[in-house]
C-alpha cells in the first residue's frame, strides 16, 4: 500500500514538473519560432529589396547611356557595351529588341530568346523600369530581373535588362535564419536546463513537505522539516513545522484533559459510591453521621453536575451552539446574587467572603442574567479552590469610563509568572494540584467577550491573584 502511494506520489511529482516545463517551455518555443521567423522575413526583405534596387540602379544607368540612340545606333553600340560589361561574372546583361527577344546577353547563350517574364512587357508597355523575381520559366532556376526601356524620341527602340540567379542570397538567408534558430534553440535548451533545476528546487522541497505532511497525518505528531531556502517554500516548511508542534501539544493537551477528566470524575463518585453504600447497608447508626454522608455525596454530586455543566458549556462553544439571551439587566444584582450564595459556603470552609460595593444603586447592561452568574460564580469557586488558602476573598465593583468592572481577588499562593499567558487556555491546568477540568476560564472568557467585554488576570502586588472583568455599561 505504501509502495502504491509513494509511487503515485512520484507520478503527481512528475506530472507537476511536466506541467510547468511543457507550459513555460511551449511559450519560450513560440516566441522562438516567431523571432525566427520574424528574423528570416526582415532579412529576406532587406536583402532582396537591396538587391533589386541594385539591378534597377544598373538597369537605369545603361538604359539612360542609351537614351539619345536611334534604334541602328542603339544595336551598334549594345554589342560593345556587352562585351566590354564588367560584371557578367555575378550578373547577366541583356539587350532586348521591341518585340521582346533578346538582342545580345553577356552570357551569349540566350541571345535570340524570348523571355517569358512579366517585367518586359510592363517596361515596354508602360514605358517605365520594372523589375520581377520568381523562377525563370526556361530554366527553373530562382532569379531577379530588372528592366529598363529604351526610348529615342518617345519611340521605343529596345531595353535594358539585368539577370541574376538568387541562388547565393537563398543560400546566405537560409544560413543566416539556420544560424538563427540554432542560437533560438540553444537559449531554449538553456532556459529548459535552467527551468529542470528550477523545478527540482521546488519539486524536491515540496515531496519532502508532502511525506511529512503525510507522517503527521498518521499521528507522527511534533517532526519537523529542515528549513533550507528562506522564501515561500521556507514559509511552507515554517508553518507545517508549527502544525506540527500544535498539533503535538493539542494532542498533549487533550490526553491529559481526558486524564484529568477521568480522574476529576473518579474522585467524586468513589465518594459518592463508598458513602451510598455504607449508608445503605445500615453501618451508620449516628444521625449525624448519616447525615454528613449525606452532605458528602450532595457536595460531590453538586461537583460532578458542575463539571458536566462545563463540559457542555464548552462543547457548545466549539460547535457554535452557544448562544446567548440577551436582555437589559443590573449587573450588580446579579453580581450580589452570587456574593451572597458562596459567602455562607465560604464560611463554613474558613473563607471570609468580603464585598465592595459602589455608590451607584444600579450597573444597567445588555446581558445574559444566566451567562453572567455562571462566570461570577465560576471565578468565585476558582477563587476559593486556588486561593483559599489565604482565607479572604474580596469582590469589589466599580463603575470607570462607562464600563462597569468587577474584580475578584484572593490572598493564596498566586500563579506562577511562566503560567499567567496561558491560565486562560483551554484544558490549561499548569502546576496547580486543584481539582478541576481546565476549561473553566476559557468559558468565562468566550462569555464576557460575547458580552463586548474582557476577562483580564494577574497577580495582586501583595500577594494572591487578581481576576477583573470590564463590561460596557448599556441599557
Amino acid at each position: 500500500m505504501a509502495r502504491m502511494t509513494g509511487m503515485k506520489d512520484k507520478m503527481k511529482i512528475r506530472g507537476i514538473r511536466q506541467r510547468w516545463l511543457a507550459n513555460s517551455i511551449s511559450v519560450v518555443l513560440f516566441m522562438v519560432v516567431l523571432a525566427v521567423v520574424a528574423f528570416s522575413v526582415a532579412m529576406s526583405r532587406y536583402y532582396y529589396d537591396a538587391m533589386e534596387e541594385g539591378l534597377k540602379a544598373r538597369a537605369n544607368s545603361a538604359a539612360s547611356f542609351f537614351r539619345n540612340y536611334t534604334q541602328t545606333e542603339y544595336r551598334k553600340t549594345a554589342k560593345n557595351y556587352v562585351d566590354t560589361f564588367a560584371e557578367k561574372s555575378r550578373l547577366e546583361l541583356q539587350f532586348i529588341e521591341p518585340d521582346g527577344s533578346i538582342l545580345y546577353s553577356s552570357y551569349g547563350l540566350t541571345t535570340g530568346t524570348m523571355p517569358q517574364t512579366p517585367d518586359i512587357p510592363r517596361a515596354f508597355e508602360q514605358a517605365v523600369m520594372h523589375s520581377w523575381r520568381g523562377r525563370d520559366p526556361s530554366t527553373n532556376e530562382r532569379i531577379m530581373t530588372a528592366t529598363a526601356p529604351v526610348l529615342y524620341q518617345g519611340e521605343l527602340v529596345g531595353g535594358v535588362r539585368i539577370v541574376t540567379s538568387m541562388l547565393e542570397v537563398d543560400r546566405r538567408l537560409m544560413l543566416a535564419s539556420a544560424a538563427a534558430a540554432l542560437v533560438g534553440f540553444a537559449l531554449l535548451a538553456m532556459l529548459y536546463i535552467s527551468n529542470l533545476f528550477f523545478v527540482r528546487s521546488i519539486i524536491e522541497p515540496l515531496s519532502g513537505i508532502t511525506e511529512t505532511a503525510r507522517r503527521i497525518a498518521d499521528g507522527s505528531y511534533g517532526i519537523q522539516l529542515e528549513k533550507t531556502y528562506d522564501d515561500e517554500i521556507g514559509d511552507l516548511t515554517d508553518a507545517i513545522n508549527d502544525m506540527s508542534m500544535k498539533i503535538r501539544q493539542a494532542e498533549k493537551v487533550q490526553t491529559e484533559f481526558i486524564s484529568s477528566v477521568s480522574h476529576e470524575l473518579r474522585t467524586p463518585l468513589t465518594a459518592i459510591n463508598g458513602w451510598a453504600e455504607t449508608i445503605m447497608n445500615g453501618e451508620l447508626h449516628d444521625q449525624k453521621d448519616i447525615q454528613k454522608g449525606m452532605g458528602i455525596i450532595v457536595s460531590e454530586a453538586r461537583r460532578l453536575t458542575n463539571m458536566v455543566e462545563e463540559l457542555l458549556e464548552f462543547s457548545r462553544i466549539s460547535d457554535g451552539r452557544f448562544t446567548l439571551s440577551v436582555e437589559p439587566l443590573d449587573l450588580k444584582a446579579e453580581l450580589e446574587d452570587a456574593v451572597y450564595t458562596y459567602r455562607e459556603f465560604f464560611r463554613r470552609d474558613g473563607i471570609i467572603l468580603n464585598y465592595y460595593d459602589c455608590p451607584e444603586e444600579m450597573i444597567p447592561v445588555s446581558g445574559d442574567p444566566e451567562r453572567l452568574r455562571q462566570v461570577f460564580c465560576n471565578l468565585l469557586d476558582n477563587a476559593a479552590k486556588h486561593g483559599g488558602a489565604g482565607k479572604r476573598i474580596d469582590v469589589t465593583v466599580r463603575v470607570e469610563e462607562e464600563a462597569a468592572c468587577i474584580s475578584i481577588r484572593d490572598y493564596g499562593p498566586g500563579i506562577p509568572q511562566a503560567e499567567l499567558p496561558f491560565v486562560k487556555n483551554k484544558f490549561y491546568k499548569g502546576s496547580s494540584k486543584a481539582r478541576g477540568s481546565g476549561i473553566g476560564l476559557a468559558v468565562c472568557e468566550e462569555i464576557v467577550d460575547r458580552h463586548g467585554g474582557t476577562l483580564t488576570l494577574d497577580n495582586a502586588p501583595e500577594g494572591g491573584c487578581v481576576v477583573e472583568i470590564r463590561i460596557p455599561i448599556g441599557t
